[in-house]
């Protein structure tokens, strides 16, 4: 995908251009983005879907006025003639192929980005209540009609006392039916309302927006793995490996300190001795890349991999036809050398070929990058064929 190429999802805008004039910017309304759009689940694939209990589901509805909401599983659903009520399904494209790589045609963002896939499905009237997003959002209609109403306001209030997190005072400015195949995009913040016309069902493409705070905590947590690893004490999931820097191992000594005739209060030394210590962590691109890279390839709760029936020797026999493919569920990502699959920072650097593989989520066996594999890296490939992490397809 290059990003000057004009896109028909997106309207006719490349991904470039869509960057700069829409994204985190301004809503934008795109007729047929996907014409003829079939959608990989059905409303009865979802009623089954949510049957299930490792799917996150949730049923919201109103009774008398007031906002209900109920989470799955789901034995059974409200009849569709029954108007009022939505059913959520979230990570859809962890339980999909087909939703998986609707997903993937919003690559044009970075997958570091990208979150899921959650299907909504309406009877006539149903719908979430007026509410914003704290994150960026493609509404793509999948069956039925949706009047969206939308909003640019500063008053973000909400009622109190509700389930949902519904807008307090909510002053809709424009207003789209949307019918299959067309998609609205919507920046953080902007308030929205969407009302099924009829049995309806939306795709929502969401992104990951995570708090400064938690990035910090992140990076700290990996800090504070690194240095235990480092000093061979039990680390965390950050610890595996631990990259150069401080080896704080030596113990906190006090020679010469004097009798305490206040024996509760904290030592001055032993305060200035921990600053002193945590002063000499380097908090850089390094660490924040391991924290991020490892954090953000954390496979969803809803992932399952189902390891290869067969056996296949990539070292000794590597395929003349055919390709290899990440999982549905596989999430793959670089930086620099290092290469981070499904929350762990993988054995080898990340190459050329492991970067094609990453990025096109595919690596053709008779390609330029499959004929260049090392020994080493096919060991690696093998591994994750035999972990489920990726799969094998001849004559792809």
């Amino acid at each position: 995908m290059k990003p000057e190429t004009p896109l028909e999802l997106l309207g006719g805008l490349s991904p470039a251009a869509f960057m700069k004039k829409h994204w985190q910017r301004k809503p934008l309304l795109v007729r047929q983005a996907v014409p003829g759009f079939r959608p990989p689940l059905s409303i009865a694939d979802v009623r089954e879907l949510v049957r299930r209990d490792e799917v996150e589901s949730r049923l919201i509805w109103q009774d008398g006025g007031e906002w209900k909401m109920k989470p799955g599983p789901f034995a059974r659903l409200p009849a569709m003639r029954r108007g009022g009520w939505t059913v959520l399904a979230q990570n859809t494209d962890a339980h999909d192929d087909g939703m998986a790589e609707l997903l993937h045609r919003f690559r044009f963002i970075p997958d570091a980005r990208l979150d899921d896939a959650m299907v909504s499905v309406a009877s006539d009237g149903g719908g979430v209540g007026p509410h914003f997003d704290s994150y960026d959002v493609f509404l793509l209609q999948a069956h039925g009609r949706r009047r969206w109403r939308i909003s640019a306001q500063r008053d973000l209030a909400l009622e109190e006392g509700l389930p949902l997190k519904i807008l307090k005072h909510f002053r809709p400015e424009q207003e789209y039916v949307l019918e299959p195949g067309d998609m609205l995009y919507l920046p953080p913040h902007v308030a929205h309302d969407g009302i099924a016309e009829g049995e309806c069902m939306t795709v929502s493409i969401g992104f990951r927006a995570p708090t400064l705070a938690t990035l910090a905590r992140g990076v700290l947590e990996t800090a504070g793995d690194q240095l235990m690893a480092r000093i061979g004490e039990d680390a965390g999931l950050y610890g595996d490996r631990p990259a150069p820097g401080p080896k704080l191992d030596k113990r906190y000594g006090d020679r010469g300190l004097k009798a305490a005739s206040h024996p509760a209060r904290l030592p001055d030394e032993l305060v200035r001795a921990a600053l002193e210590a945590a002063q000499q962590v380097r908090f850089d691109e390094a660490l924040a890349s391991r924290f991020l890279g490892q954090w953000l390839t954390e496979p969803s709760p809803a992932a399952w991999f189902e390891p290869a029936s067969g056996e296949l020797d990539l070292v000794q026999d590597w395929p003349l036809e055919g390709a290899l493919v990440p999982d549905r569920c596989t999430r793959l990502m670089y930086r620099g050398s290092d290469l981070y699959i499904n929350g762990e920072l993988a054995e080898l650097p990340a190459g050329p070929a492991l970067r094609a593989l990453a990025d096109d989520r595919r690596l053709d066996c008779r390609g330029r990058h499959g004929r260049r594999l090392k020994p080493d890296e096919l060991d690696m490939l093998g591994d994750w064929l035999a972990q489920g992490w990726l799969h094998f397809l001849p004559g792809a």
